[in-house]
């Protein structure tokens, strides 16, 4: 008699950084992990080695997501009752000089693309009545940053979106959280010299965390202990904004 395939967690922009160390942190713990990003990279590779499955997909083309999740249900034949939505760009410059684009491209990604994907993921757990979503948001959702206005818009409406969806999805057996990474030590992080980042590492007494403490934390949050934990924003950031 064959064995019933586990259930399953998608974590999308998985082929490195803070998504790659949620992935291997989440098939450390017992998942079996569908990562999605738009390549796959040798550290991925390695890290799902049979524990999980690859799938290419540019989140910021909207359309493409339904047809997505119907693709991974049927590749997988397992139920998902779990979504990191970490996929997102940081793209910086000034508001009134960003090109149009560029802002769509942002809101696209980091927003409408998380919202759409959790549409048609969210509807598995809501017939299996369980499941955990984690939205990777940042800090400058409150604290502001200049230079950042269109990303810093599109990480708020996460977290609105995460204590709405809360409350939706409560009812069922379903939590929603965000996970706000201050400033990590990533390559999107590797560009800032000088006076920012020694300013940025002087707030944060415990100094820049880093991709594995991301994923500690949304461990935490597919854990057991977080089994009455719902619709909060759990920081990241090395005390930087205590």
């Amino acid at each position: 008699m064959n064995e019933p395939k586990q259930d399953a967690v998608i974590v999308t922009g998985a082929s490195k950084g803070i998504g790659l160390a949620i992935a291997q942190r989440l098939i450390a713990d017992g998942h079996y992990v569908v990562a999605v990003s738009r390549s796959l990279t040798p550290e991925l590779e390695a890290a799902l080695n049979g524990a999980g499955v690859f799938f290419a997909a540019d989140l910021s083309d909207t359309r493409e997501i339904p047809g997505l999740v119907r693709q991974v249900k049927a590749g997988t034949q397992r139920t998902l009752v779990g979504l990191v939505n970490n996929a997102g760009v940081g793209l910086d410059g000034l508001l009134a000089t960003q090109h149009e684009k560029d802002i769509a491209h942002l809101v696209n990604l980091n927003l409408i693309g998380p919202m759409t994907l959790t549409k048609y993921v969210s509807r598995d757990m809501i017939r299996a009545r369980r499941g955990r979503i984690v939205n990777i948001t940042s800090i400058v959702a409150t604290t502001g940053f200049s230079g950042l206005a269109a990303y810093a818009a599109t990480k708020a409406g996460l977290e609105g979106f995460t204590r709405a969806m809360a409350r939706e999805l409560g009812r069922v057996g379903v939590t929603v959280n965000a996970v706000a990474p201050g400033f990590v030590e990533t390559d999107m992080t590797a560009g800032l010299e000088g006076d920012n980042l020694s300013s940025i590492k002087r707030r944060s007494p415990l100094g820049l965390a880093g991709p594995d403490d991301v994923a500690g934390a949304v461990a935490y949050l597919f854990s057991p202990s977080a089994a009455k934990t719902t619709g909060i924003v759990l920081t990241v950031d090395g005390g930087g904004t205590a």
